[in-house]
């Protein structure tokens, strides 16, 4: 593939990590106003809007909801289970940690993808793996001071993130990617109006409020749009490290927006679960594999169901 093309996806794929950080942004910030299942409730709700209109458009409707597969359910719950944890985490965690331990996201796909799936995997990934994850419990540091339950929460994200990126794999190429989007965007919705008053109920929200909430929403479907150009104009390979830049990304607006400075435990850490995922791309493409750690993981590595 020509350098112009891998150098214009490497700036949509920079581009997408940056709207999907300032999304984390504005929802942390938002965080203090509102609990998380009104902002999972109006965000969702934004973004359910836009991406039905975007299936309706496309006839992504055309296909039964009777003859879709099941697992666009069950990949639906996961996706509810990741939305919930992550977001109740960043309203506690600054952003620069949440990102580093979401990059571990494509190691634990790779990891399931071998378990479960059954895809080979050479012992330099697996090292690989098992060094990834030695990072993110140095950025997590169970049993020191920086720990707590909402280091717990992140975790579990990424858990139910690799049960939704695996499900996915598993679902017929017949069913439309915006099909299972517009389930999975109304499911957290659903979940976000359940939330609310369990979680100190509804709160007024002035037109600013509900302007940022918008925006959110905006952000993660430029975000998505940016994602698919990306992979569209440039070899998966090159492209993927690159998601690595919302790391860089969460460091500079946690720190602008909520005065935010990485600790050490948090940049080591990042730097040795970074490397780990971009050796893993490597092997992946000296292998010739089908590339798990590259293409089966939401473009994000965060909940996408909004």
């Amino acid at each position: 593939m020509a350098q112009s093309e891998n150098a214009r996806a490497a700036v949509y794929m920079t581009m997408a990590m940056a709207g999907f950080v300032v999304n984390d942004t504005i929802t942390k910030f938002t965080s203090s106003e509102l609990n998380v299942g009104q902002i999972m409730f109006v965000r969702g709700l934004f973004a359910t809007i836009f991406i039905v209109l975007l299936a309706w458009r496309a006839g992504a409707f055309n296909v039964s909801l009777r003859a879709t597969s099941k697992l666009v359910f069950v990949r639906a719950l996961a996706e509810m289970c990741a939305t919930g944890t992550f977001l109740i985490a960043i309203a506690h965690l600054p952003l620069a940690n949440i990102s580093a331990v979401l990059q571990a996201l494509p190691l634990a796909v790779t990891m399931g993808a071998a378990l479960f799936l059954g895809d080979r995997v050479g012992w330099r990934r697996w090292l690989a793996i098992t060094v990834g994850f030695i990072g993110v419990l140095i950025v997590v540091r169970p049993g020191l001071e920086g720990f707590n339950s909402f280091s717990v929460l992140t975790l579990l994200s990424v858990f139910f993130c690799a049960v939704r990126d695996l499900v996915t794999r598993k679902v017929p190429g017949s069913v439309p990617t915006l099909l299972i989007s517009s389930v999975s965007s109304a499911s957290v919705c659903l979940l976000g109006a359940v939330m609310i008053e369990p979680m100190g109920g509804w709160r007024p929200m002035g037109l600013s409020t509900v302007f940022l909430l918008l925006l959110c929403a905006g952000m993660l479907i430029i975000g998505y749009q940016c994602v698919i150009a990306a992979m569209r104009s440039g070899d998966i390979s090159f492209v993927a490290p690159f998601r690595y830049t919302s790391l860089i990304w969460a460091i500079a607006l946690g720190f602008a927006v909520f005065g935010e400075i990485p600790d050490m435990f948090t940049l080591a850490g990042s730097i040795v679960i970074i490397a780990s995922g971009i050796y893993m791309l490597y092997r992946e493409r000296a292998v010739d594999s089908q590339l798990p750690a590259a293409k089966s993981t939401s473009p994000s590595m965060a909940p996408d169901g909004v």
